[in-house]
C-alpha cells in the first residue's frame, strides 16, 4: 500500500509594505496640526494666569486688573494647574507622537478615522471641563482631592480628554501592528518604538485616576448636580456623595508620577533620537537609548506612595517599597545623561570641537531648535537632584508640602518638558505650514530668557521651602505670616517671573509670526531630524521584544498596588464631601 504525500500546506504572504501617500502627508499634517494648535492655546492661558500666581506671592496682586474674570487665589491655581500640566502637555504629545510614529515607521495610520475621533473626543472634553473651571465651578486645584468636589462637567471633561487619548494610542498601536506584519523581522524604528512605548504607560498610568473619577467623584458630582436641578429627591442619592479621601489620594498618585514620565518621555524621546542629528552628531548607543525606555515602562507606575509619606494609612513598608522603586528610576536618567552627552560631544567634534570640555562651543548654538533643548536638559539635571530629594523619605519630611515642590516641578515640566517642546516647534512648525520660522534670533533669546528665568525663579522656591518653610497652594501675597527674610527670595521669583513673561512673549512672537505672516516660504522642506546610530548593527532582538517588558510592569504594579489597594478598599471610610466654599 502506498503512502500519497499530502499537499504542503501554503505559506503565509508577507503583506506588501504600505507608503505614506501625498494624501497621508497632508492628514497626518491636520491632526499634528490641531493638537499642537490647541496645546498652545491652552498654554497662552495657562502661563498668563502663572505669570499672575507668581506675582500675587510678591505683593502684587493683579487678578483684578488683568484677569477679573477669576475670583479667588485657588481658581486661577486650578487653571494653571490643569492647562499647563494636562492639556498642554497631553495635546502636544498627541500632536507629536502623530508626526512621529506615521514618519518613523513611514506608513499611513492603520485606521485614521480613530486619530481623527481621538481629537474630537479630547477636544470636547476640553471644552466641557473649561467651562466649570473659568465659571469658578471646580477650584479644586490639579490634585482635586475629596472631599472638596467639582462639578460634574469638570470630571466627565477630563474623562473625555484621557480616553481621547487613549484612542490616538491605539490608532498608533493599530499602525505598528500593521507595520510589523509587513516587516517581519526588522527592528522597529527607535522613534516609533519610543512613542509607543510612552503611550502604553500612558495607558497603565491613566487607570488609577479614571477609577477615582468614574467610581468616587462622578456619581458622587452627579448627584448633587441632580438634586439641584430637582430632578431627583434629596437624598435619594446620599450613597454617592462621599468618598473615602485616602483610597481616593492613593488612586490619585497611582496616575500623578507616572505623569511626570508621559511629559519627560517625548522629551528624551527627541534628545536620544533627534537632538543628536541637529548638531551633526550620532546616536551613541541605540541600545542603550531603547533599554532606557523600556525601564521607564517596568518602574514608573508603581511609586506613587512617595508622594503619601505624610499619610497615615500607609505602612511603612508600601511606603519604603516605592521609595526604593522611585530611587531605582534615577538609574535610567543617568543612563540618559551619559548617552545623550556622548551623542552631542560626537557631533561637537565633528564640527571641530576639541579638548575635554571646549568642544561643548562648538555644539549647535546657533540653531534655536537645539539650544532651547540643550537648556532643557540642563535644567533638568538640577531638577533630578531635587526630585531625588523628594523621594528620600528622611529628606522629603524636611521639604513635604513647602514651595520646594513646585521649584522641583517647573524644573521638569516647566522646563524639562516645555522648553524641549518648545525646542521641537522650531522645527515642527516650519515642517507643518511650509514657511521659515519667523525670526530664528527672537527664538534664540526666547529660550535663553527661559532658561535664566526658570533658574531663578526654580531657585527662589527651592530656598524658601528648604530654609524657611515656605508653603505651596497658598496665597502667600495675603498670608499674614510671611517674614522679612523671605523678601530677598521672593524679589529673586520676580526677576524671574519677569524673565519667563518675555520668553513666552517671545514665543507666542515666533509662533504666530511663522503660522500667520504671508510669504517667507521655505526653499526646502523641513525634514524631521533623525540621528544616526554610531554602530550599524541592529540592536539585539530582546530590545524589540513587548512581551517581557509590558508583563514584568504589570507584574510589578500588581505586586506593589494590589495589596495595599484591597487594605483601602477593604477598610474605606465614606467621607461626605464638603460643602462649596469658593
Amino acid at each position: 500500500m502506498s503512502v500519497q504525500a499530502l499537499p504542503a500546506a501554503p505559506i503565509a504572504a508577507t503583506p506588501e509594505p504600505v507608503t505614506l501617500s501625498a494624501a497621508d502627508h497632508r492628514f497626518i499634517h491636520r491632526i499634528t496640526g490641531w493638537n499642537v494648535g490647541i496645546a498652545i492655546a491652552a498654554l497662552t492661558i495657562g502661563l498668563w494666569i502663572g505669570v499672575l500666581q507668581g506675582l500675587e506671592h510678591t505683593g502684587l496682586d493683579l487678578y483684578k486688573y488683568l484677569a477679573p474674570g477669576i475670583k479667588t487665589y485657588y481658581q486661577g491655581l486650578t487653571i494653571h494647574g490643569v492647562l499647563n500640566a494636562l492639556v498642554w502637555t497631553t495635546f502636544f504629545i498627541i500632536g507629536f507622537f502623530t508626526f512621529v510614529v506615521a514618519n518613523s515607521l513611514q506608513r499611513p495610520f492603520r485606521y485614521p478615522w480613530l486619530q481623527t475621533a481621538a481629537l474630537v473626543v479630547m477636544t470636547a472634553g476640553l471644552l466641557l471641563a473649561a467651562y466649570p473651571l473659568f465659571a469658578n465651578l471646580a477650584s479644586v486645584l490639579y490634585t482635586f482631592y475629596p472631599p472638596m468636589l467639582a462639578d460634574w462637567t469638570f470630571y466627565l471633561g477630563l474623562t473625555l480628554v484621557v480616553v481621547g487619548s487613549w484612542m490616538a494610542g491605539w490608532g498608533f498601536l493599530f499602525t505598528y501592528g500593521a507595520w510589523r506584519r509587513e516587516n517581519p523581522g526588522v527592528r522597529t524604528p527607535f522613534l516609533a518604538l519610543g512613542a509607543l512605548i510612552t503611550m502604553v504607560l500612558w495607558q497603565l498610568a491613566t487607570l488609577g485616576v479614571a477609577a477615582e473619577i468614574l467610581f468616587l467623584l462622578l456619581p458622587g458630582a452627579l448627584a448633587v448636580a441632580l438634586e439641584n436641578a430637582g430632578l431627583i429627591a434629596m437624598g435619594s442619592m446620599d450613597w454617592a456623595k462621599s468618598a473615602d479621601p485616602l483610597l481616593s489620594r492613593s488612586l490619585f498618585w497611582y496616575f500623578g508620577h507616572p505623569l511626570v514620565y508621559f511629559w519627560l518621555l517625548p522629551a528624551y524621546l527627541s534628545w536620544y533620537g533627534m537632538l543628536p542629528a541637529q548638531t551633526n552628531g550620532k546616536m551613541f548607543s541605540e541600545p542603550l537609548a531603547r533599554l532606557v525606555f523600556w525601564l521607564f515602562l517596568v518602574l514608573s507606575v508603581p511609586v506613587g506612595f512617595h508622594h503619601q509619606y505624610t499619610d497615615p494609612g500607609i505602612p511603612q513598608v508600601w511606603k519604603f517599597i516605592h521609595a526604593t522603586l522611585t530611587l531605582s528610576l534615577a538609574f535610567p536618567s543617568l543612563l540618559t545623561a551619559f548617552t545623550v552627552t556622548a551623542s552631542l560631544e560626537i557631533g561637537a567634534r565633528a564640527r571641530g570641537g576639541k579638548g575635554y570640555f571646549g568642544w561643548i562651543r562648538k555644539l549647535n548654538w546657533g540653531n534655536p531648535s537645539y539650544t532651547a533643548q540643550n537648556l532643557a536638559a540642563i535644567l533638568f539635571a538640577f531638577g533630578g537632584i531635587s526630585g531625588i530629594t523628594n523621594a528620600s523619605y528622611n529628606m522629603n519630611m524636611v521639604v513635604h508640602n513647602t514651595s520646594w515642590v513646585p521649584g522641583h516641578f517647573h524644573l521638569t515640566v516647566g522646563s524639562a518638558t516645555t522648553l524641549t517642546f518648545f525646542g521641537i516647534l522650531y522645527w515642527l512648525l516650519p515642517k507643518l505650514t511650509g514657511k521659515k520660522l519667523f525670526t530664528p534670533g527672537m527664538a534664540l533669546a526666547q529660550a535663553w530668557t527661559w532658561f535664566f528665568g526658570m533658574i531663578l525663579f526654580a531657585n527662589s522656591y527651592h530656598l524658601l521651602g528648604l530654609h524657611y518653610s515656605a508653603p505651596r497652594r497658598s496665597a502667600l501675597g495675603a498670608a499674614p505670616y510671611v517674614l522679612p527674610e523671605w523678601r530677598p527670595f521672593l524679589l529673586e521669583s520676580a526677576v524671574g517671573i519677569a524673565l519667563l513673561f518675555i520668553s513666552a512673549t517671545l514665543f507666542f512672537a515666533v509662533v504666530a509670526g511663522t503660522v500667520f505672516l504671508p510669504g517667507r516660504k521655505l526653499e526646502k522642506p523641513v525634514e524631521m531630524p533623525v540621528a544616526e546610530p554610531v554602530s550599524k548593527e541592529p540592536a539585539p532582538a530582546w530590545l524589540d521584544t513587548w512581551w517581557p517588558w509590558l508583563n514584568g510592569a504589570i507584574a510589578l504594579i500588581i505586586l506593589s498596588y494590589a495589596p495595599m489597594l484591597f487594605q483601602l478598599i477593604r477598610d474605606a471610610q465614606a467621607i461626605p464631601f464638603a460643602p462649596r466654599v469658593w
